[in-house]
């Protein structure tokens, strides 16, 4: 299966949302590729309540002419102005590999969770804030159950307001930053005027649960599942009981397909002009993999990048000038949401870096960077792709995850098979 496009956008968060649309209302032929059943990405997933905004740029999503590739992976650049994806269960075609030329490329790839390892944090119902958000709002039955939220990050009021309201037991909120670090915060919210109401929001939604500062799990205890959890707050230990443990430590850009394109990265994320042009000629990206600053900036760069490729780049450039609040929100966001070094002794020798392969602590520390104890551990080689693993390994042991090989994702052998079978080489 081929197709081209004159504009192709990977990701239908509200970056990818709004770039396909601003670049199709231009009259560009536009894909917008996801793996996901529906348009919205983590912030708009299906289910969720969606404010004016989201329903606004869903709707002018479905009346730009936009084709939409739902359900959808991409894992390999076989050339320049290609990308092979793979129809996961959620499209159409399933078990169908696409090849999707592009003459422009915008990536909007998104975050996910950071998690650190600590003795227990593989045992069932320890999940990450987001994930366990989504499974709820999926139908995951969660009234009376008990719930704690740790790690660090607005993620964690707004999942634990959401379980409130479903009638989950919240018996506290453990963030890991000082009240000073929060407070630098909440007073650049005072300059937001819709963030600071959509914190109040949160706030008073969970108003009954109990807020610990400078606190984070330091061990997770159950037989066959989770039942306890022991934390950690200024010298003082204690257990919590819960059925559920959400837990995530701010956010990851994915970047993976981008560094496989050969884009420059710079602290982790990846470097544009400000047109969103990364490094490579015709590539863009916006939202998070550029800087984890909220929806309004991912809405923001995804305009810029949309109408950057089709040529606009007057009405790209007039949106510039609301950037700086933007930044200066994401700097703030960024301070807030420090991870404390002690949070470095949290994995044992014997905890488990790489759930996947089952790499403990103890055997990296025999080696001095990511490629090496990849090669010799298999750290990283398993479903995740170290997208996991990798995010620990970086905090933990100041390694950087540099290693980037197709497939970027898990896919079916015959795609790989088609690849190969279209390149003119032997078949698998």
């Amino acid at each position: 299966m081929k197709a081209r496009f004159d504009v192709l956008v990977i990701g239908a968060g509200p970056a990818g949302i709004a770039a396909a649309v601003r670049a199709a209302e231009k009259g560009a032929s536009v894909g917008l590729v996801d793996d996901n059943p529906a348009p919205g990405g983590q912030i708009w997933r299906r289910g969720a309540p969606q404010n004016s905004s989201a329903r606004q740029w869903l709707s002018r999503l479905e009346a730009s002419g936009a084709q939409l590739l739902q359900g959808w992976r991409v894992f390999d650049l076989p050339r320049r102005g290609a990308l092979l994806a793979e129809g996961s269960a959620f499209a159409a075609e399933s078990k169908v590999c696409a090849e999707l030329e592009y003459g422009k490329l915008i990536l909007a790839t998104g975050a996910r969770e950071r998690f650190l390892p600590f003795p227990g944090w593989t045992l069932p119902n320890v999940m990450g804030a987001g994930g366990l958000d989504a499974l709820v709002r999926g139908g995951l039955p969660i009234a009376g159950k008990r719930v704690l939220v740790a790690g660090t990050g607005p993620l964690l009021f707004a999942v634990a307001a959401e379980l409130a309201a479903r009638g989950a037991v919240v018996a506290g909120i453990c963030e890991q930053a000082p009240v000073r670090q929060l407070a630098g915060f909440a007073l650049h919210l005072l300059r937001q005027p819709a963030k600071l109401i959509q914190a109040a929001h949160f706030r008073f939604a969970s108003r009954a649960v109990p807020i610990f500062t400078e606190c984070w799990p330091v061990a997770a205890h159950g037989s066959g599942k989770l039942e306890s959890v022991t934390v950690h707050r200024k010298g003082r230990q204690w257990s919590i009981p819960c059925d559920y443990l959400a837990c995530g430590f701010h956010l990851v850009p994915n970047i993976e397909l981008l560094m496989l394109i050969g884009c420059r990265i710079d602290n982790e994320f990846v470097a544009t002009d400000d047109l969103q042009q990364t490094s490579i000629a015709n590539v863009y990206c916006a939202g998070e993999p550029t800087g984890i600053g909220g929806v309004e900036r991912a809405l923001l760069e995804g305009q810029i990048a949309g109408l950057a490729a089709v040529g606009s780049f007057d009405e790209a450039r007039a949106l510039n000038r609301k950037r700086p609040a933007m930044r200066r929100f994401a700097r703030a966001l960024d301070r807030a949401c420090t991870l404390n070094l002690q949070l470095r002794g949290l994995a044992q020798d014997d905890t488990l870096i790489c759930r996947c392969e089952d790499v403990p602590l103890a055997s990296l520390r025999e080696y001095g960077s990511w490629r090496e104890a990849k090669l010799l551990t298999r750290c990283g080689m398993g479903p995740c792709q170290g997208r996991i693993c990798g995010a620990a390994a970086a905090f933990l042991l100041g390694w950087t995850p540099d290693s980037v090989r197709p497939p970027v994702v898990p896919v079916r052998m015959e795609s790989l098979g088609s690849q190969n079978n279209e390149n003119g080489k032997e078949t698998l």
